[in-house]
C-alpha cells in the first residue's frame, strides 16, 4: 500500500497543497528554507505524531492534513474490528487548531491519535536526518538487531517479569518469617473465635427475624385469634355479613341485573376472607411458644454482637470476614512454605532462561550477517576498508530482553580498530553509517512506503550517486521518498518534486509541484552550481539524468 496523495490546508507555510505521489523512488528538493521537510512533518502528524499549535499557518484558525494510501489487505481485519470502513483507498485525516486541539478521522469516521499510531506502524517507515543518534542508544541498537533477526522479545519479557515476581516473593518471605509466624498465630486465634460462631451469609437478618417472632409469639397468637373471632366466630362476623348481603342481592337479581356484578364482587371478597381464615387457623395451630429456642437465639445474637464489636465490624459483615481471614491464612501459609516458593522461582527461572537462550542464539546468528551487510554497503559510500561490527556482551544478570548488551562498533578506514559508534568523531561518517544501516534494514522491512529525510547529509560526489542508486534500487520493490540536497541523488529519482517559496503580501508561502524535462535540468543545475546556473552546470545536470 503506497502513499498516493497528500492534501494540506494552512500547514506551517503551506496555504493549499494537493499532491499526487507515484510509486518507485521520488525526491523532494528545493532551496534552503523552502520547507523541504514539510511533507514529512505533515505525514508524521497524519500518522499520529504529537500535535502543536505552531503548525497552523499564521492568520489561519486551523490546519488540515489528509493522506491517502492504497488498500492493504492485512489491515482490513483491524479496520473492521475498530468500526472503520474498509473501502478503497485508505484515507487518514487530521486537523489541529490554534489552541493545539486535534481531531482525527480514519476513512471518514472519528478516530483517536492512538488508533492513528496503531494503523501507521505498518504503513510508513521514516528514516530521519538524525537517524545516527539512535545508534548510540543501547535500547535502539538492540531493537534494530532484533528486528533484523526477526526476534520477538514479548515472551522473554513476560517470563522475566514472572521470575522477578517469584524471586521477590522468596526474598520477602525469607525476611518476614518471624513476623509471618506471628501473624499466622494471631489470625489462627481470631479464626478460632469466629469459627465458634460460624456465621453464614445472610444469617444475621434471618436471626433477627426469628428472634423478633419468638419474642412476640404470644402477642402474635392473640392477634391471630382476635382476627379469627372477628371474621367468623361472632353473630356479626365478616363472613356472616357478607353471606347476608349476597343472599339479599340474589333474591332481587332477577329484577335488577346490575346486582349480578355486585354479587360476583362480594363472592370474590368472601373467597379471599375464607382463605385468610384458613391461613389464620393454620397459624394458631402451629404457633410455637418456645422459650428454650428464644434463649438459644438470645445467646447466638449476643455472641454475634460481641464479636462484631471486638473486631469493629458490622454484624452482617462477619460472614465475609471469616472468608477473608481464611484466605489470608492460606496466603500466609504459602509465604511460610519457602520450599514451595523456591521451587516456583526455579521453575520460572528455567522457563525464562530457555527463552533467553533462544534469543541469544538468534542474535549470535544475526549479528555477523548484519555486520557483513552493513560493511559491504559502507564500501560503496566512500568508506573503503571500513568495518561495521555488531558486538554482543553478556550481562552479569539478565534483563527482560535477555542476556545481551548490543553495541555497534565502527572502523571508518582500513587498519583502524572498530570503536563504539558514539566515539566516531566524523559527522559525515555517522551519517553514512546510519544510511548504510537504513538501507540494509529497510530491505527487510514490510512497510510499503519508505521516507528518507536528508540522511545523505555530509556526503557528495560519487558517493552521493551511489546513495541515489541504492534508493532507486529500494524503489523497485517499494515506494521511496527522499528529502535531499544532492543533485546526484535527485537525478536517480522516478519522480522529482520541487519545493519552492514565494511572497504573498506579508507572508511567505511554500508550494510543492512535480517537475520534469527542462525544469528538472534547471533544478539539478541549481543544486550543483548554486543560484547562478552556468552552461557547465546545465550540461552536468543533463549528464546526471542520462547516467
Amino acid at each position: 500500500m503506497s502513499l498516493r496523495r497528500i492534501v494540506l490546508r494552512d500547514f506551517v507555510i503551506v496555504q493549499s497543497l494537493d499532491l499526487e505521489l507515484e510509486k518507485g523512488f521520488g525526491v523532494l528538493t528545493g532551496e534552503t528554507g523552502a520547507g523541504k521537510s514539510i511533507l514529512v512533518d505533515a505525514l508524521q502528524l497524519a500518522l499520529g505524531g504529537r500535535a502543536e499549535s505552531g503548525v497552523v499557518r499564521e492568520g489561519a484558525q486551523r490546519c488540515e492534513i489528509a493522506v491517502e494510501f492504497e488498500a492493504l489487505p492485512s489491515l482490513m481485519p483491524w479496520l473492521e474490528e475498530h468500526g472503520f470502513g474498509v473501502d478503497e483507498p485508505l484515507l487518514l485525516r487530521r486537523t489541529i487548531d490554534t489552541e493545539g486541539r486535534s481531531r482525527a478521522w480514519i476513512n471518514g469516521s472519528a478516530a483517536t491519535v492512538a488508533q492513528l499510531k496503531a494503523l501507521a506502524e505498518p504503513l510508513v517507515d521514516i528514516h530521519g536526518q538524525h537517524a545516527w543518534q539512535s545508534l548510540t542508544r543501547p535500547q535502539a541498537v538492540r531493537q534494530l538487531l532484533d528486528a533484523y533477526a526477526g526476534i520477538d522479545t514479548r515472551e522473554a519479557e513476560q517470563g522475566w517479569m514472572t521470575w522477578r515476581e517469584r524471586r521477590k516473593a522468596v526474598m520477602d518471605a525469607t525476611e518476614r518469617q518471624a513476623s509471618l509466624q506471628e501473624e499466622r498465630d494471631r489470625l489462627s486465634w481470631q479464626l478460632g473465635e469466629l469459627e465458634k460462631l460460624a456465621p453464614l451469609a445472610g444469617e444475621w437478618e434471618d436471626l433477627n427475624t426469628r428472634h423478633a417472632r419468638l419474642a412476640n409469639a404470644q402477642a402474635l397468637l392473640d392477634a391471630a385469634q382476635t382476627a379469627l373471632t372477628a371474621l367468623d366466630e361472632e353473630d356479626s362476623s365478616a363472613t356472616g355479613l357478607i353471606h347476608r348481603a349476597v343472599s339479599a342481592l340474589k333474591a332481587q337479581s332477577h329484577i335488577e341485573p346490575l346486582f349480578v356484578e355486585h354479587i360476583e364482587s362480594l363472592e370474590g371478597v368472601l373467597a379471599q376472607v375464607q382463605d385468610t381464615l384458613h391461613n389464620l387457623h393454620q397459624y394458631t395451630r402451629h404457633a410455637d411458644l418456645d422459650p428454650e429456642q428464644l434463649e438459644s437465639l438470645d445467646q447466638r445474637i449476643s455472641l454475634w454482637v460481641s464479636l462484631a464489636r471486638r473486631y469493629r465490624r458490622a454484624p452482617e459483615d462477619l460472614a465475609d470476614l471469616l472468608t477473608q481471614w481464611k484466605t489470608e491464612l492460606g496466603q500466609i501459609g504459602q509465604a511460610l512454605d519457602l520450599a514451595h516458593l523456591k521451587q516456583a522461582e526455579q521453575q520460572a527461572w528455567l522457563a525464562f532462561e530457555k527463552t533467553a537462550n533462544t534469543l541469544t542464539k538468534k542474535r549470535q546468528q544475526a549479528a555477523p550477517r548484519l555486520s557483513a551487510a552493513v560493511t559491504a554497503t559502507m564500501q560503496t559510500l566512500g568508506m573503503e576498508g571500513g568495518v561495521f561490527d555488531v558486538a554482543l556482551r553478556k550481562l552479569d544478570e539478565p534483563q527482560a530482553h535477555g542476556w545481551e548488551h548490543v553495541e555497534f562498533l565502527v572502523a571508518g578506514h582500513a587498519g583502524t580498530t572498530p570503536k563504539s559508534v558514539g566515539k566516531v568523531a566524523s559527522g559525515g561518517e555517522l551519517s553514512r553509517i546510519a544510511l548504510a544501516i537504513s538501507v540494509v534494514t529497510s530491505q527487510l522491512g514490510t512497510a510499503p512506503t519508505l521516507i528518507f529525510d536528508e540522511v545523505d547529509s555530509g556526503i557528495g560526489g560519487a558517493v552521493a550517486h551511489t546513495v541515489g542508486r541504492l534508493l532507486k534500487q529500494l524503489g523497485q520493490d517499494r515506494q521511496v521518498l527522499a528529502v535531499t540536497h544532492l543533485a546526484q541523488v535527485a537525478a536517480c529519482a522516478d519522480q522529482h518534486l520541487l519545493v519552492s517559496k514565494h511572497r504573498s503580501g506579508k507572508q511567505t508561502l511554500s508550494t510543492v509541484a512535480p517537475i520534469a524535462a527542462e525544469s528538472r535540468v534547471q533544478e539539478l543545475a541549481r543544486m550543483l552550481g548554486g543560484s547562478v546556473q552556468s552552461a557547465v552546470s546545465l550540461a552536468h545536470a543533463r549528464e546526471l539524468l542520462m547516467a
